[in-house]
């Protein structure tokens, strides 16, 4: 009782603070009402009228895109459950309304304030609560266990900077009070369960059940209404497409210093920039104009931004088109990597069957980011220099260039099963009139397709 005493205090003394940061990150300002409970949403029910629902918290588009196999799969296995995702920015609800259109319904997650929190319950009524990689409040979990709800970390991961905090004995007994209300912590990788344990989580509570990324489907085109391709940016067969996805300030600035020493090279050798957050799209256009280069940017483009002679870039400021364009990069890169941020996904050009180059700082997905450099689909550059060396070594060897992409998809198809795993799991803690109740749903309908 004492840590929720003096985290509520904290929390109630920083909360001026806490509504200023996300007033000014316009990703997060939407929301912002629903998250203190100033909008309410109608309460979720399943048909019929009764209450009730999975609730599944995914903080922002990274978050959505690993989970969203794992909705469509409660989806199929519990027909009639009503499925909440919540998230916290404005590209986690579009992630939400263009993946899983039919298949959930979006809420922004309510910040931690204990009324907040208990609104936000006392609506939903979940019968689960299921939150993705190590998005832990306290509040919430409190919330929940006191209503007899069980808690299901998935895909957790702990990074070292995360975990060398949480080791702060002033901090570790806080947090292993709030591992305890989890009812079960479903981990990437062993090191990772290994560090749940060591934090104060009970063992019995903790598995490691893998990487739910390896098993996203492969993006089709026209999902969430695009269809982006080397064709709709104006470009021919001839021309080779590096796709750097997910970067960061002072990486931008290296991409870009990279490709200026090998367009002289390779005049067919087009970049496309994404960066994480779309609203530095200008920032970012910006600094390729002042190296004298051409540069357009997707959103403002028309339909054949890149066409004409010689270095050209464009900067992909539209949500949801990055992993299909993958598809048709020579190479790829993936940002947060070069600045020291931890990393993002890397298995989105792998599942291509791209080779993939990434920086340094790969913490938040280290077991990935080694796969692929022990399975030679990956590389590891320190800075631009070694990038633009990498790129200029596959682009003179198209045999390796193949041989590297076919690795790095090896890797993806080799490390499938997260999932089914994951659901297996989580079956177990759903009551038990809920799942009888959508067995014989699907028994009806197996019976209906029998028949006919």
């Amino acid at each position: 009782m004492m840590w929720y005493l003096l985290y509520n205090s904290l929390l109630l003394l920083v909360s001026p603070i806490i509504l200023f940061v996300l007033l000014a990150k316009q990703r997060c300002r939407r929301g912002l009402p629903q998250r203190l409970g100033l909008r309410a949403e109608p309460p979720a029910s399943e048909p019929g009228g009764r209450a009730g629902c999975i609730w599944i918290h995914a903080v922002s588009l990274g978050e959505v895109v690993a989970v969203a196999p794992l909705v469509r799969e409660l989806r199929r296995r519990y027909p009639e459950t009503r499925l909440v995702v919540s998230t916290v920015t404005e590209t986690g609800r579009e992630a939400v309304e263009q993946r899983l259109e039919g298949v959930a319904e979006h809420r922004y997650a309510p910040l931690d304030f204990p009324w907040v929190v208990n609104q936000a319950i006392d609506r939903l009524k979940p019968s689960l609560y299921i939150f993705v990689e190590t998005e832990l409040w306290p509040n919430i979990l409190r919330s929940l266990q006191r209503r007899n709800v069980p808690s299901i970390l998935v895909n957790g991961r702990l990074s070292t900077r995360s975990f060398e905090r949480q080791r702060v004995p002033v901090i570790r007994d806080f947090y292993r009070t709030m591992l305890n209300m989890i009812s079960c912590c479903l981990m990437q990788s062993e090191r990772d369960a290994q560090r749940m344990i060591e934090l104060g989580a009970e063992p019995s509570r903790v598995r490691c059940t893998g990487n739910i990324k390896f098993d996203q489907p492969i993006p089709k085109a026209g999902a969430g209404g695009t269809a982006v391709s080397k064709a709709a940016l104006g470009l021919t067969d001839r021309e080779l497409l590096l796709v750097a996805g997910s970067t960061h300030p002072g990486e931008e600035e290296a991409i870009v210093n990279a490709y200026r020493i090998l367009s002289p090279e390779y005049p067919e050798l087009r970049l496309v920039l994404a960066p994480r957050h779309i609203e530095r799209a200008a920032q970012v256009e910006q600094m390729i104009l002042l190296k004298g280069l051409t540069v357009s940017r997707r959103s403002t483009g028309g339909q054949a931004p890149m066409a004409g002679e010689g270095a050209r870039v464009l900067v992909l400021d539209t949500r949801g088109e990055l992993a299909l364009l993958y598809r048709d990069a020579v190479v790829a890169f993936v940002g947060g990597t070069l600045a020291p941020v931890g990393g993002h996904n890397l298995l989105e050009p792998a599942v291509w069957g791209k080779p993939v180059l990434f920086g340094p700082h790969t913490d938040h997905c280290a077991e990935v980011a080694a796969l692929l450099v022990k399975a030679q689909g990956g590389s590891v550059v320190r800075d631009e220099q070694a990038l633009a060396q990498d790129l200029r070594a596959l682009l003179r060897d198209p045999a390796a260039l193949q041989r590297m992409g076919q690795a790095a998809q090896r890797v993806v198809t080799d490390n499938q099963g997260a999932l089914q795993r994951s659901a297996e799991v989580i079956a177990t803690f759903l009551p038990a009139r809920e799942a009888s109740k959508n067995a014989r749903v699907e028994q009806g309908r197996e019976l209906s397709s029998r028949q006919s």
